[in-house]
């Protein structure tokens, strides 16, 4: 049962929905009852299953409130048949019962989103990478000014933020930039930030006034270990130089940066921000692990993409997905038709959420819709 429902094969998942709800509370309380009695006495088997119990206790949660409501609406519907019961009673048990009814399609709904399968890698840590785009040095600006919105973000979140690399203009910008970012469903949520993020406004060295627009890159990417992808020795080479930056900053004596090629993807990762080129390797592969694991989800979304209705959350990094509109205070994106006027709160990290709330209702829509019309 929940093979079926964690699968990318949305077909079944809401035919029989009632017997499909009994089956998994069954499973549920199967796996409750297992757990229970130590008869599981293998330890890993036995952690698998308390995952997949933890996993489910929500969904099961739901049902039973589902099937609750139901058996107050029985009951009620019984009471109001009875020809003897009072007026007041009967006006109570009127009005209770249309307050169920009116809770069922809330509380069925819960369930079906629930159900809809996963992203596996929902719950991973992810790299994040911000690249300035078009615009010069006002989007080497704007870049930073990304970066520093995620790193508020994150930390209202209560997530770890690790500065990974960056590579700076001099004046405040940023040309482009990774950091490691850690918690709970970091993934999950910030998923859907991959793509070209486009600022209006006036540049600080504009002496017009004039208002100019400019770019730059989000990359989200799932962060993997050596397990999740396997890279060949054979198939990198690596080269090692003396660190510099911007104004003489990360300069070295030392050949300790290090720049990392796959030969296969052609994928090129340097990485200089540490003393120790033991250190600075170990981050460039990280990232590299990261970028080759993308590469394959991308490669699979693409074989899909003919079947999806829906492109929210894809990770198109060319895709153009909103927009900054500093002089009007608003912040529009394009993927949901969505605008703030928060820009300010939103930069802050303060008020993303409202976004990225709005995008992953919009993609458990889609994805109802569909396995709906299947």
């Amino acid at each position: 049962m929940w093979v079926l429902l964690n699968n990318d094969n949305f077909q079944g998942i809401f035919v029989s929905f009632s017997v499909k709800l009994e089956r998994l509370l069954q499973h549920y309380h199967d796996l409750r009852d297992a757990l229970a009695t130590s008869t599981v006495s293998d330890p890993q088997e036995y952690a698998k299953l308390s995952k997949e119990y933890a996993d489910l206790t929500p969904i099961a949660d739901a049902i039973s409130l589902l099937k609750n409501t139901e058996q107050e609406m029985a009951s009620l519907e019984e009471l109001l048949a009875d020809p003897v019961i009072d007026k007041d009673m009967r006006d109570l048990a009127s009005l209770e019962l249309q307050e169920l009814k009116a809770k069922l399609p809330d509380l069925e709904l819960s369930i079906k989103i629930r159900l809809l399968p996963k992203d596996a890698d929902d719950e991973r840590n992810v790299i994040l990478e911000v690249r300035a785009g078009t615009g010069g040095e006002e989007a080497a600006l704007f870049a930073n000014a990304l970066l520093r919105m995620y790193q508020r973000y994150a930390a209202n979140k209560g997530w770890k933020f690790e500065m990974l690399d960056m590579n700076e203009t001099g004046i405040g910008g940023i040309r482009e930039a990774s950091a490691s970012i850690t918690g709970k469903g970091v993934y999950a949520r910030l998923k859907y930030e991959s793509g070209v993020h486009r600022v209006q406004r006036v540049p600080e060295t504009e002496a017009s006034g004039r208002i100019h627009t400019s770019a730059a890159t989000v990359a989200v990417l799932p962060e993997v270990e050596d397990v999740d992808i396997h890279i060949e020795d054979k198939d990198l080479v690596i080269d090692v130089y003396r660190a510099s930056g911007a104004g003489g900053q990360h300069v070295n004596t030392t050949d300790s940066a290090v720049r990392i090629t796959h030969v296969p993807s052609g994928i090129v990762v340097t990485q200089q921000d540490e003393r120790s080129q033991h250190k600075n390797r170990a981050k460039a592969m990280k990232i590299l692990r990261a970028r080759l694991y993308e590469a394959e989800r991308v490669r699979k979304d693409a074989e899909r993409a003919a079947n999806r209705k829906s492109q929210v959350g894809s990770g198109d990094r060319s895709e153009r997905i909103r927009t900054y509109n500093f002089p009007q205070g608003r912040v529009s994106d394009h993927r949901i038709n969505l605008t703030l006027y928060k820009i300010q709160q939103i930069m802050e990290g303060e008020a993303l959420d409202e976004m990225i709330n709005a995008l992953i209702a919009e993609d458990q829509a889609a994805k109802l819709a569909e396995a709906a019309e299947v």
